[in-house]
């Protein structure tokens, strides 16, 4: 029983380690970012009635030693775009500029042509969830902006 177990769980395997991958098949790979940081705006909404996305920027620190200047923060800046219609409704609804999320989805590459005809690249994060990790409500906003002890 555990030979024939063996034997169909290894077949497949087989064929992913093998490196004559058959044409139709389709590798799979990953695209994960997870994010943990400040809201730099209130997010907009944007798009057609048809296809609405909620944007808004999130700032990262990353804190290193510079031999110079000691002890350095650098501030990453990224442009998260949501589609999904719940999370986009309460994006729009609740988040404000300095709260603190934690956001994880994947990476998107795209080129947009400008008024003037120019192509430009743009990069931006499409977010499958966020989480608000800063009060939400009324009277918070002090609160929330507040709370540096971690970042």
């Amino acid at each position: 029983m555990f030979q024939s177990l063996i034997y169909k769980v290894g077949r497949p395997l087989s064929r992913v380690i093998s490196s004559q991958a058959a044409p139709h098949r389709i590798e799979k790979c990953i695209n994960k970012v997870t994010l943990l940081g400040r809201v730099g705006a209130d997010p907009q909404l944007r798009g057609t009635d048809q296809y609405p996305v909620a944007v808004f920027s999130l700032a990262t620190n990353s804190a290193y030693k510079s031999a110079t200047e000691g002890l350095t923060s650098k501030t990453e800046w990224h442009r998260i775009s949501i589609f999904r219609d719940k999370l986009r409704e309460t994006i729009v609804a609740y988040m404000k500029k300095g709260m603190r999320v934690y956001v994880t989805g994947r990476i998107s590459y795209s080129q947009i042509t400008d008024a003037e005809g120019a192509t430009r690249h743009a990069t931006s994060i499409i977010a499958d969830d966020v989480i608000f990790l800063s009060p939400v409500g009324p009277g918070k906003e002090a609160e929330a902006e507040g709370d540096d002890e971690f970042n």
